[in-house]
């Protein structure tokens, strides 16, 4: 009987866990999917955006520790949603709980690499609706409702405050578990800076280019979920033997 692997999936900036409920029959069979929601969307709307990195990653913990505790798991991040799940099995390793089995890094460069020229928490109004657009994420007809920019823009300059934020560490704890990093082949991070993901972790790191952009997560569905399957299928042979 293969073992069950919970698989933790956290969104990106302004995303809600919904992102990933179509991956839900398309997993292997041993594989359950627990889609993280984040203060401020989906079925938590009603609550404040968090203030802090911290929070963000002590509430993320807090929804997954009695799971942690007792199954096999792994853990996927999508953009912010990679740096909070990077953060997240740090303070995992930290604390000396039971650490993922795998661990999947989207969209995303490694931590303390290559900052944006201008960040999107310096940027004005007209600025931030642009490099939003320029992302790809958000179709333009978004902006054009007042009511919808009043709900939505205070949520992802919170995110973007978050995904920007510098850690600074002494501590220098190495993830002990498998890493796979997926990239956009249009978006900006090349095999240079991606492979210094490896540097993060003493197990093995498999870097992946996907067609596409920033968000190639939508529209290139089947290509990541086969990923993840695959990785996963190896682990579980590892826990099972």
């Amino acid at each position: 009987m293969e073992k069950k692997i919970k698989l933790f999936c956290i969104p990106y900036a302004g995303g809600s866990s919904s992102i990933y409920n179509k991956w839900k029959d398309k997993l292997g069979k041993n594989i359950e999917l627990c889609p993280i929601e984040l203060a401020g969307r989906g079925g938590r709307i009603k609550e404040n955006h968090y203030s802090c990195l911290s929070e963000a990653v002590n509430d993320i913990l807090n929804q997954i520790i009695e799971d942690i505790n007792a199954y096999d798991y792994a853990i996927f991040g999508h953009s912010m949603g990679a740096f909070l799940a990077y953060e997240v099995i740090h303070k995992i390793m930290k604390l000396g709980l039971r650490k993922p089995i795998h661990s999947f890094f989207s969209g995303r460069k490694p931590p303390g690499i290559g900052m944006r020229k201008k960040l999107f928490t310096e940027m004005n109004p007209i600025e931030f609706e642009k490099e939003v657009l320029a992302l790809g994420g958000t179709p333009p007809e978004f902006f054009k409702y007042p009511e919808l920019k009043e709900l939505f823009i205070p949520l992802l300059r919170s995110d973007f405050a978050i995904s920007e934020t510098i850690v600074e560490r002494s501590e220098g704890i190495v993830l002990n578990n498998n890493f796979s990093i997926l990239i956009g082949k249009d978006e900006n991070i090349n095999l240079e800076t991606a492979v210094k993901w490896r540097k993060f972790t003493d197990k093995e790191c498999d870097i992946h280019f996907i067609k596409g952009d920033h968000f190639f997560l939508l529209h290139e569905q089947e290509t990541v979920i086969g990923l993840v399957n695959k990785a996963l299928e190896g682990s579980c042979i590892e826990v099972c033997l």
